[in-house]
């Protein structure tokens, strides 16, 4: 069976992609390796810190960004994901000077938000400050007439806090229980679901531990990159 190449733009972090190409596989009906499908990954860590670039004009990510995308297009992939909320923020700067499409994984995310709640008022978003100052996911869901309800200051520095010690490697209890409870906030204030929106996040976040609905946008980005390589999709 031949499927078709996703590229995945990566490296932000190395172990979010790693993860991201894991629900490519587990997503991805197979018996056997060739019923796998073709993925190039560019791993870069090298790309500027995105919330930076945000908040406090840090570095541009952008030409890295678009260097990895015309690296991937020149590899032979047929659609591009990027699995870091925040770089979306640069992405419509990259898309027109690249020949093949970049899935956008806020507008995933609000299409699986609707499959799961069938309508939505609102939405809660666990994510890095970036990626919440930036309105990335407040502009989409908006234009569709939903909130989203974010974290008071003090939970989002903790947020912020938590993924920085995940890249990091730390892994506890500590780090899941802040991504929990601020979620359970949230759910609390009238999320009708609550966004993973950093990639980070589903490693240290235990859905089977919550009564709240999630909805993990690493897994709603590979579901998309996988449906388009299966061509369930254009």
């Amino acid at each position: 069976m031949t499927h078709r190449m996703i590229g995945i733009l990566g490296g932000m972090g190395p172990e979010a992609t790693v993860d991201f190409f894991r629900e490519i596989i587990r997503l991805t009906p197979a018996r056997k390796d060739q019923d796998h499908i073709p993925v190039v990954i560019r791993s870069d860590p090298r790309v500027p810190e995105r919330t930076q670039a945000i908040l406090s004009g840090g570095e541009d990510p952008t030409p890295c960004l678009l260097e990895g995308a015309l690296v991937l297009e020149r590899a032979g992939a047929g659609i591009i994901a990027v699995p870091c909320n925040t770089a979306h923020y640069f992405l419509p700067r990259v898309q027109p000077k690249v020949g093949i499409p970049i899935l956008n994984m806020i507008e995933e995310t609000y299409q699986s938000v609707l499959r799961l709640l069938g309508t939505a008022d609102a939405v809660g978003l666990l994510a890095t400050k970036g990626t919440v100052l930036s309105g990335v996911y407040g502009d989409v869901f908006s234009r569709h007439g939903v909130k989203v309800i974010v974290p008071d200051a003090g939970d989002q520095e903790a947020i912020q806090q938590a993924v920085f010690q995940i890249k990091a490697g730390t892994y506890d209890r500590a780090r899941q229980d802040v991504f929990e409870r601020i979620g359970s906030s949230l759910a609390e204030s009238g999320a009708q679901a609550v966004i993973l929106g950093c990639t980070e996040i589903p490693l240290g976040f235990h859905e089977e531990r919550v009564s709240y609905r999630v909805v993990n946008a690493t897994r709603v980005l590979a579901q998309a990159a996988v449906d388009w390589a299966l061509e369930r999709r254009g």
